[in-house]
Formats: structure tokens, C-alpha cells, sequence
């Protein structure tokens, strides 16, 4: 559709979405302001929050109206507010993730010069445009490159696997796509900074009490089995990926979108990766490290020479079962094989 030399509507709003977003309400213009504003335009407002505009069925229109190719590409994250409950989607934390992009690539780029919007879009509210689409299913996230006239056959979806990896994911598939540079994720703080002056305030207080302490002897500190007991914690907690589990936020298990009655706990492709599966691959690592230190620590010290090779080869057998099972789910996950070879003097 051409643009006639006076101001439509839709070009009107074209001027205001690529200039008064980024110098409206921002005391720095190189740094948007991470609060909620709202642009108003008739007939309805647009919100606007950490740089990611509420998209409707009408906005969604106005945009179309400009002609091709527009000056910049547009990322539309799919909500469904009524599905949030369901912790196997993670839709908030998608949500949030997905704000998190757009506030760090306007942190990383000059506002002013914007080449790429963010978006979202709610299904109750805009589900003509789901349609448009052709969005059926949660969560799904879409990249509308400016040359765009048919949203479904032109526009580019985002594989829902690579979605585990969270903000990093969604940087990585805008850059793909387009030559547009996100640049680094800027994730905020777990620990503000009032909260870690307290934190050192609190050290500094106590610690002539706690070196004291410890200095007498006959505290925890001081007992071997409580060491024992948290380097096995350490352990457990390093091989079954559950840092990863606690950043990424990711469900110890899924509903089966084919049958709901029932639990995913291994999620077949190397995208993700559920709590469930990290725990049980963790376990099996812990018995073959435990057996292990077991057999060198303390079965060498047994009189007996037969059970010390009885016990020796039930842990052996355990320890081979363990890493067999694990890396058959690493095959059944990835698609990749592990192979043994034998070595050449051997044939």
C-alpha cells in the first residue's frame, strides 16, 4: 500500500514508535529507562515496559499499513496469561527473559537508532492476530524481517527447543537473522547492593567472635564427617547440572502435551534439559564416585583378600551399569553415539 505525502494515522505512529519511545521519559538517551510508560495514540494507549511494546490486533495493523520494506524488523514474544499456571511452559520466565533482551539491547545500541522493536502479544486479547500467524501453540517467539507481507509464509519462527537457553537464545537468533548485534545479556544482581553492604557489615561484626570460635577448636569446622558430607553435596550438586537448573529456572518435569495424565522426566533433544533427568544422571555419577572412593580408601584396608575381591568386582560391575546407563541417555538425547575402541596392539 503506497504512503500519500500527508501524515496518515499509521505513518504518524511509524514516526512516533521510531522517535519518542527512545527520547520520551528517558533522563539518560543512551540508557532507556528500565520503568513502565505509556504512549498514547488513538484510539488506544500502547504500553510500553523496559523497551517490549504490548502488541493488539489493531496496533498490529497500523504497523502493516507501512510499506515495504519498513525500516526496521520487529520480535513478537506469544503469551497466554490463562496457560501461565502450567509450570512445564515457563511462560513467565520466557516472558521475562524475552524483556530482558530488549532491555540489554537497548542498553547495548544507541536507542536512537533503533533497527529492531520488541514485542508481545496475548492470545485472549489478539486472537486474530494468533491467526495471522498461524501461533497455535505456547510459547513461541517470531522474528518479522522489514521485507514481511505475509506474516506467516515470510516471518521466522524460533525453534521452541532453543528456547531453554533462555535470553542468550533469543539474542543469538535475532543476530542470526538479521545483522542486527544484540550484544551481551545484562542479567541484574541476585544480591542488590544495600543487601551485600549488609551482608559485609554483619562479616566484619562477627568475625572476631567466629576466628575465636574457631581457633578453640570443637566446631563443626572441625569434623571430618561433616567435610565427608558436604564434598558429596559439592559433587552431586556439580554433576547433575542443578546451577544450571537453578539459572535457567527449569521444571524438575513436564506434562505430555499428548497425554496430560502423565509426566515427561527425560526431554528427548540437547536444547534442554529438565531437573529430573540432571538428578538422575547426578545420582548414577555419585554411586560410580563413591564406590570408587570407597574401593581406595577403605576396601584396601580388609584382611581378607576374598572379600576384598568379592566386594571389588560388585563395585565394578555397579560403576559399569552406572556410566552404560549414562551414556545411553546421552545417545537417546542427543543422537550422538559414543563408541569403544580397542586399541590396535590389542587385535
Amino acid at each position: 500500500m503506497a504512503i500519500s505525502k500527508t501524515l496518515t494515522p499509521s505513518y504518524l505512529f511509524l514516526i512516533l514508535l521510531l522517535l519518542i519511545p527512545f527520547n520520551h521519559s528517558f533522563s539518560d538517551p543512551t540508557r532507556p529507562d528500565p520503568t513502565r510508560y505509556t504512549l498514547r495514540l488513538n484510539p488506544s494507549p500502547i504500553s510500553i515496559t523496559k523497551g517490549v511494546i504490548h502488541l493488539t490486533d489493531q496496533l498490529l495493523r497500523q504497523i502493516l499499513t507501512v510499506k515495504t520494506p519498513r525500516p526496521f524488523s520487529f520480535l513478537i514474544f506469544f503469551d497466554a496469561k490463562q496457560l501461565h499456571s502450567k509450570t512445564e511452559l515457563s511462560l513467565p520466565t520466557l516472558k521475562t527473559e524475552f524483556t530482558l533482551l530488549s532491555s540489554s539491547y537497548y542498553t547495548n545500541n544507541n536507542p536512537d537508532n533503533s533497527k529492531i522493536f520488541f514485542f508481545t502479544i496475548e492470545f485472549q486479547e489478539s486472537q486474530t492476530s494468533f491467526a495471522l500467524f498461524g501461533v497455535n501453540s505456547v510459547p513461541h517467539l517470531r522474528l518479522i524481517p522489514p521485507s514481511a507481507t505475509d506474516l506467516k509464509k515470510d516471518s521466522i519462527q524460533m525453534d521452541g527447543s532453543d528456547l531453554a537457553r533462555l535470553a542468550e537464545s533469543m539474542a543469538e537468533f535475532v543476530e542470526g537473522n538479521t545483522k542486527i548485534n544484540v550484544g551481551p545479556i545484562h542479567r541484574p544482581s541476585m544480591i542488590s547492593k544495600k543487601q551485600m553492604s549488609v551482608i559485609v557489615l554483619a562479616g566484619l561484626i562477627l568475625s572476631p567472635f567466629l576466628v575465636k570460635k574457631i581457633v578453640s577448636g570443637g566446631t563443626l569446622l572441625h569434623d571430618k564427617h561433616v567435610w565427608m558430607a558436604v564434598s558429596i553435596f559439592v559433587y552431586f550438586f556439580s554433576v547433575s547440572g542443578a546451577m544450571h537448573n537453578i539459572i535457567r529456572k527449569m521444571p524438575m518435569f513436564m506434562m505430555d502435551r499428548e497425554d496430560p495424565s502423565k509426566l515427561v522426566l527425560f526431554y528427548q533433544g540437547s536444547g534442554m534439559q529438565l531437573g529430573a533427568e540432571g538428578f538422575a544422571v547426578g545420582f548414577l555419577y555419585t554411586i560410580l564416585g563413591l564406590l570408587l572412593a570407597f574401593m581406595t580408601h577403605f576396601l584396601v584396608r580388609l584382611k581378607s583378600r576374598t572379600v576384598q575381591r568379592v566386594v571389588m568386582l560388585f563395585a565394578l560391575f555397579v560403576s559399569f551399569l552406572s556410566v552404560k546407563k549414562v551414556i545411553q541417555l546421552d545417545n537417546w538425547k542427543t543422537g550422538y553415539g559414543i563408541h569403544a575402541y580397542w586399541p590396535s596392539s590389542w587385535n
